[in-house]
């Protein structure tokens, strides 16, 4: 039986225990579209909920969830306007079309049938419940499992409060945990000071764990007398508090205090990373005169035996994260130490040098590792941005972070939420207690901060560019180039111009896309400036040229992008290089250059998620295999495409320039097939999931089914606006030829 897909946590200890629950949840996910997991903090309500999602195994259960059972964690999430976001995340949904995110949710789930667990939304209880009645009402085959301390409240929602365990389910959980931490002889279940310790603590699972962890050094009658003095000492607490919530604190105060003066501070100050951190971030941020350097990793392992904080593998290495409960705990404890503002700083502080690191190492072989480590680093991201956006005077630090990952948004299918981040720290709201200074009739940004807001700006526009929101790319350029102009930022200037010069590639002004290009290219080898996005520009110049007609300076200049590529180990610029190639070879007849290229270009898109370059690499290929002899292979990779474009924007860009080749495959295509058969196909194809459509892509060219097309010479479809393309090359200037960003050349 094949796997239910999604993206379940794999559990890293035995599940014990919760039989009649198990049965009661499974039970109601066969009866109602909305079923919320209810309890206090510690209860189990998410080990609960994500073993019923994994127990989703027998085949009516697959037939009924054959999209997958998903889990969004949500605890981290402070904005509502992020929620949207987190779905789409949590469903490995990527969109660069510049739709709002509830949209994007919508059409993803229309017609699809899955489970979707929703964890820890309590802080955003109200927007949540929104979210999820609208798509109950819009996509039928959606069902949603929540998990949370109080209900979400929505028409048709089915409550299943969750009582802490029954005396004996709480016993066999203490005594299997007492394995894991101190081996010997088993504790009995029986045993009379486990059933009163197991007592004392309410059958609450994770004070009975907290407990556990601490059999390395006490006995069970040890453990049962220190908790038995702290309960003593909490008459004095809230009256109001639910004595599962007093009971529940009492153990992680006991805990608390269990620990060393060390083992405290690492305690509390770890609470301000809002997400998975790894050792480096946790020795910057935590480490200080209280707390040394050579001592953090050893205070850590003992938090970490202590079940406090959790150690698990992900793509990007070892990370630690704590339980929203335990890490609640500790920002109370911070709190009255009087040291959150000064701990978020040096967290907000340790995350821009990471991105910084990040967009240098960028440009090397590290791209694989750099795109893991921002995916791992993007909770406590999300966390830095907001503390610079919230903070009187630091606008400018949260467009440098939203501007300098850049990388991320662009190269690593994150353009929705890179466009939330950088709108909100343009904003005029966040920017006016910014530094200001009077001239030339108008305020603008003062104290040097100009350039991250330039740089903001520039990237504002590019990814407006990819989403295919022209108006907003032009507004967000122009301003940009101008002010770069007015303070004499001539990098910033740079960027802008060579983005508007993409600007017009995409909407099919080649003539105009050449001299913003080269313009631009000359400024960057003027002031030394040597990247991923230098190295995107000399492709998307070749490109220009291709559509012009001048193969042999585009094929020179991607030559030189891969031979920089090469010593540098960049893969994601290679790409585009790769498919601007693969495009003049398959213009020239080399159909068989042109699939080892777009092959070579397709395995880097879809390794980093870079839909843009994947939808253009497929739609070449399909041209290629029609060519190759196959029109039946070439309309399903066609029908892939369509189905990638729907997540990009406007098909092909709406340019005439990129969708003639599409027109000439499928003018070709239906000739050989029939338009019956070849729509047949195209459905085929847009039925494929991502993934599934890489693999046909790379698969390659199968037995013919008519002879291939013979190689007879250069040809291509004409571009747009062709009565303005230069038609004597020789007096064409070379990329990178300065002097030209200025005037009608800059746009």
């Amino acid at each position: 039986m094949r796997p239910v897909p999604g993206n379940l946590p794999a559990e890293l200890n035995r599940f014990v225990g919760r039989a009649d629950e198990l049965a009661e949840l499974t039970r109601l996910l066969g009866e109602v579209r909305l079923l919320t997991l209810v309890g206090v903090g510690g209860v189990g309500k998410t080990r609960l909920a994500v073993r019923a999602a994994l127990s989703v195994r027998s085949a009516d259960l697959e037939k009924r969830y054959c999209d997958g059972v998903w889990l969004a964690e949500l605890s981290t999430i402070r904005d509502p306007g992020l929620l949207d976001h987190a779905l789409v995340d949590a469903l490995r949904v990527t969109d660069h079309s510049g739709r709002p995110a509830r949209e994007v949710l919508r059409a993803h789930l229309a017609d699809r049938d899955l489970l979707l667990v929703l964890d820890g939304f309590e802080q955003l209880v109200d927007p949540c419940a929104e979210l999820v009645r609208d798509l109950l009402r819009h996509c039928p085959g959606l069902q949603v499992l929540a998990v949370g301390r109080r209900p979400l409240r929505v028409e048709g929602e089915r409550t299943v409060p969750l009582a802490p365990m029954s005396d004996a389910d709480a016993a066999r959980l203490f005594a299997d945990r007492a394995l894991d931490v101190a081996p010997g002889p088993p504790l009995g279940e029986h045993d009379d000071a486990v059933r009163e310790l197991c007592r004392r603590l309410d059958g609450i699972p994770l004070a009975l764990e907290l407990a556990a962890a601490r059999l390395r050094a006490l006995s069970v009658d040890q453990i049962l007398r220190r908790i038995d003095d702290r309960f003593h000492l909490l008459t004095g607490g809230s009256r109001g508090e639910l004595p599962r919530h007093r009971t529940l604190r009492t153990a992680i105060g006991w805990s608390h205090e269990l620990c060393a003066p060390a083992e405290r501070l690492l305690w509390a100050r770890l609470s301000v990373f809002a997400g998975p951190f790894d050792l480096e971030a946790v020795e910057y941020v935590c480490a200080g005169p209280e707390l040394p350097d050579e001592s953090v990793l050893d205070v850590l392992g003992e938090l970490i035996a202590q079940s406090v904080v959790v150690r698990e593998e992900s793509p990007a290495g070892p990370r630690y994260r704590m339980l929203d409960t335990v890490r609640a705990y500790g920002a109370e404890w911070l709190d009255a130490l009087a040291d959150t503002d000064r701990m978020r700083r040096r967290h907000r502080d340790w995350y821009m040098g990471l991105v910084t690191w990040c967009e240098v190492d960028w440009f090397s072989p590290r791209q694989v590792e750099i795109a893991a480590c921002a995916d791992s680093a993007l909770p406590n991201l999300r966390a830095a941005i907001e503390l610079c956006l919230e903070t009187a005077g630091e606008a400018h630090l949260g467009q440098h972070l939203t501007g300098t990952l850049w990388f991320y948004w662009a190269g690593c299918g994150r353009l929705t939420e890179g466009r939330h981040w950088l709108e909100r720290s343009l904003a005029p709201e966040v920017s006016r207690d910014e530094p200001r200074e009077w001239h030339d009739g108008q305020w603008h940004d003062g104290e040097g901060h100009e350039g991250a807001r330039l740089k903001a700006l520039w990237v504002l526009g590019y990814v407006a560019i990819l989403q295919g929101d022209n108006t907003a790319a032009v507004r967000a350029l122009y301003e940009c180039r101008g002010e770069a102009a007015r303070t004499g930022n001539a990098l910033a200037r740079a960027y802008a111009v060579h983005r508007l010069g993409c600007l017009a590639l995409l909407t099919g002004d080649m003539p105009r896309a050449e001299r913003l290009l080269r313009a631009a290219l000359g400024a960057y080898r003027e002031l030394g400036e040597i990247n991923s996005n230098v190295l995107m520009g000399q492709a998307e110049l070749a490109l220009s040229l291709v559509f012009q007609g001048d193969l042999d300076a585009a094929v020179a200049l991607c030559a030189d992008v891969r031979e920089i590529c090469e010593e540098s180990g960049e893969r994601w610029a290679r790409s585009y290089a790769l498919y601007v190639h693969a495009y003049a070879a398959w213009t020239s007849g080399r159909l068989g250059e042109a699939r080892a290229l777009l092959t070579e270009a397709v395995t880097i898109h879809h390794t980093f998620n870079d839909l843009v370059g994947l939808v253009l690499a497929m739609e070449l290929m399909a041209l290629v295999t029609a060519d190759e002899g196959d029109p039946a292979e070439a309309a399903v990779l066609q029908g892939a495409a369509d189905r990638l474009w729907r997540s990009v924007g406007a098909p092909l860009f709406g340019s005439p320039t990129f969708g003639a080749p599409h027109e000439e495959c499928e003018r070709r295509a239906t000739e050989l097939l029939g338009p019956e058969r070849y729509g047949a196909r195209v459905a085929e194809g847009r039925a494929l999931p991502p993934a599934s459509a890489v693999e046909r892509a790379l698969a390659g060219p199968r037995a013919g089914s008519v002879p291939p097309r013979p190689p007879s010479g250069e040809r291509r479809p004409a571009p747009a606006r062709e009565t303005e393309r230069r038609t004597d090359r020789e007096t064409r200037e070379p990329a990178g030829s300065p002097g030209q960003i200025g005037g009608e050349a800059a746009g």
